[in-house]
């Protein structure tokens, strides 16, 4: 059954099933109920190439990562639940990848000027993030997946960042650990500056020092976390407890802290933020390990949601989402030993 046979069938012109298909917001919503509810009843698929053709619309959303042979799980996570859930409209993706901001730039004009997106994900936001006042002068539909500081607003999905570690540190306080060390990612991004103002002001409530010998910086693999632990433990005051903002850095902790001959959860505690990966499970490490947990894949699924919906007419502002963060006690945190 083709386009003109199905509106056809059910009373209505071609351009108004196109448009209600598409989700357009000026089709009533009990018009486009009326439509998805014969299009399922009658086995009705439209033809994504006229459909496109009708609306308007490029049918994709587009993604573009500066160095991208940094794509790692936490991308690839993401893309997964991103994927998910535009299947379901029969949206695609289209990714890009770059080395510099001025080619993220560049990618970013092309895409407006092309019109082969309706919208854009914007991803790993800075502080003060120019892709945000570039995309809202070029008039492209965007939703960032973290915060950032801008004059208009914008649609954004962000998990709570400074609550995560703040409950982190004062469980870890509460144990009686004085000596609390962080690794962090890059604090030009938002999310690593909410991390670390949380840790710093959390100590600080609990009358603690923020020593910058007990915080490091890098990118969330096995091998920073491994090095960073090293440097820690080094110190000529170790800390009696770490707060690694990845699993996959606190795997190279683990490993620092088991070839210095330590215990994990009763020489040293250690809590990893878990993005919830499906081939990593902080149950099954030795110890089980305590966790900070948002599922990023679930975070993936919701911008896809959040992105057809600000293309059906949603204003930016009413997309803004934070999630909390849920906190898992396990094996590997412990007293402080004294």
């Amino acid at each position: 059954m083709n386009l003109k046979e199905f509106a056809a069938r059910i009373g209505l012109s071609q351009t108004t099933v196109s448009r209600a298909m598409s989700g357009y917001p000026e089709v009533k919503p009990e018009t486009r109920a009326r439509v998805l509810e014969a299009a399922e009843r009658l086995g009705y698929r439209p033809n994504i190439s006229a459909q496109r053709l009708a609306t308007g619309r490029a049918g994709a959303i587009g993604i573009v990562f500066q160095g991208g042979g940094r794509f790692g799980p936490h991308s690839s996570e993401f893309m997964g639940g991103l994927s998910t859930r535009l299947q379901r409209d029969g949206i695609d993706i289209l990714v890009s990848t770059v080395e510099t901001e001025e080619e993220e730039a560049a990618a970013y004009r092309r895409l407006a000027a092309s019109k082969r997106v309706d919208a854009v994900i914007v991803h790993t936001p800075a502080c003060t993030d120019a892709r945000i006042a570039l995309l809202q002068a070029l008039g492209l539909p965007f939703i960032v997946h973290g915060r950032s500081e801008a004059k208009k607003p914008f649609a954004f999905l962000d998990i709570d960042n400074f609550g995560a570690i703040a409950t982190a540190t004062k469980h870890l306080s509460d144990l009686g650990h004085r000596r609390i060390a962080l690794i962090n990612g890059d604090t030009a991004s938002t999310y690593a500056r909410d991390r670390e103002n949380a840790w710093r002001t959390t100590l600080a409530a609990r009358g603690l020092q923020a020593d910058p010998a007990l915080v490091g910086y890098g990118e969330f693999t096995d091998e920073t976390g491994f090095r960073l632990m090293q440097s820690f433990l080094a110190l000529p005051a170790p800390p009696t407890a770490v707060i690694a903002g990845s699993m996959m850095s606190a795997l190279g902790a683990m490993r620092a802290i088991r070839i210095a001959g330590l215990a994990l959860g009763d020489d040293v505690s250690l809590i990893a933020h878990d993005d919830v990966f499906p081939y990593l499970s902080p149950d099954n490490l030795v110890p089980a390990l305590t966790t900070t947990q948002s599922p990023i894949r679930a975070a993936g699924e919701r911008i896809g949601d959040m992105a057809l919906r600000l293309l059906q007419g949603e204003k930016p502002e009413a997309l803004q989402e934070v999630w909390p963060v849920d906190f898992v006690v396990r094996a590997s945190t412990g007293p402080a030993p004294f």
